[in-house]
């Protein structure tokens, strides 16, 4: 071999070598147990939005918000470790801070939310349904779907009568123990079923429900074709609720009256007067939203 050759595999040796080294030191920065991780799973961990997505989870469950002390108590990290995710959120504008240094959520997640063409096209088809049901029935109204382990008020039209009770838009709920909560699982598979209650995020105030009676009261919501209780969380309100189907046959929402009973001498639509007006509200979405189920005339 002549020195040139030489020199040339001495080169394309030490290339080889050095792309080896390079693969070695890049295998060494993932983690053991990512790089482990069979072909198609996640492969790579990203730190920082983990960070930023465990302070909005923490936030997203906490009505009164936490000081930063609190707040890295609560995800387990150091104040140090997350002060700068927590002002990168808040200059982001999805945290605020009061005048106690306690970081809340802001409405921006909810409104990003809502910039999804499905979600803003349920929400401003059912809008003028939910106003005619408000008006036939006296009550408020509410549009519920499930989100991340919880249900979500995404619309709502108070009462015309003087006095009304209703959710507020943003609000969440419990999915064990409301009616809104029992109509998206009841008309649901069981597959998906189980992947919602294993998501199951509690809000504040949620009750217990034991499992047993839990099925027992989705196959009564199915049997029934909608789901007609009194409040767990107030008394002297009966909840109406009716499921909002759509393309495939599948759930998509939930149409709820959180029913309050006059007493005075004023006549106003009685339970089960309301029940078929929100079955009928509630059809009529469906069909619009692209659901097979209903014949022309039930609609």
């Amino acid at each position: 071999m002549t020195a040139t050759k030489k020199s040339a595999s001495a080169r394309a040796t030490s290339k080889t070598a050095g792309l080896a080294d390079s693969s070695a030191d890049s295998s060494a920065d993932v983690p053991a147990d990512l790089s482990a991780e069979p072909q198609g799973a996640q492969r790579y961990a990203a730190p920082a939005l983990e960070k930023g997505l465990d302070i909005l989870e923490a936030l997203a469950a906490s009505p009164a918000g936490y000081t930063l002390a609190e707040l890295a108590q609560k995800i387990g990290r150091s104040v140090s470790e997350i002060f700068r995710m927590a002002v990168t959120l808040q200059r982001r504008g999805f945290v605020q801070v009061d005048e106690n240094d306690r970081y809340s959520l802001t409405l921006k997640m909810f409104e990003l939310a809502h910039r999804q063409q499905p979600l803003k096209s349920l929400v401003s088809v059912a809008l003028p349904l939910l106003r005619e049901l408000a008006n036939r029935a006296r009550q408020s109204c509410h549009l519920a779907v499930y989100q991340g382990g919880r249900v979500v008020v995404i619309a709502q039209v108070d009462s015309p009568e003087r006095w009304s009770f209703g959710l507020k838009v943003g609000v969440m709920m419990g999915l064990t123990d409301t009616s809104s909560g029992h109509v998206l699982l009841a008309f649901r598979d069981e597959v998906e079923r189980t992947r919602m209650l294993a998501a199951h995020i509690k809000v504040e105030g949620e009750l217990e429900s034991d499992p047993g009676e839990l099925f027992s009261i989705l196959a009564d919501v199915r049997k029934d074709g909608c789901a007609c209780m009194a409040s767990r969380q107030i008394r002297g309100i009966t909840n109406v609720a009716f499921p909002v189907m759509g393309v495939g046959n599948h759930v998509i929402a939930a149409i709820n009256v959180p029913h309050i009973e006059r007493i005075d001498q004023k006549e106003s639509p009685s339970i089960a007067q309301v029940q078929d007006i929100v079955g009928n509200v509630a059809k009529r979405l469906s069909t619009l939203m692209g659901y097979s189920g209903y014949l022309p005339e039930q609609a």
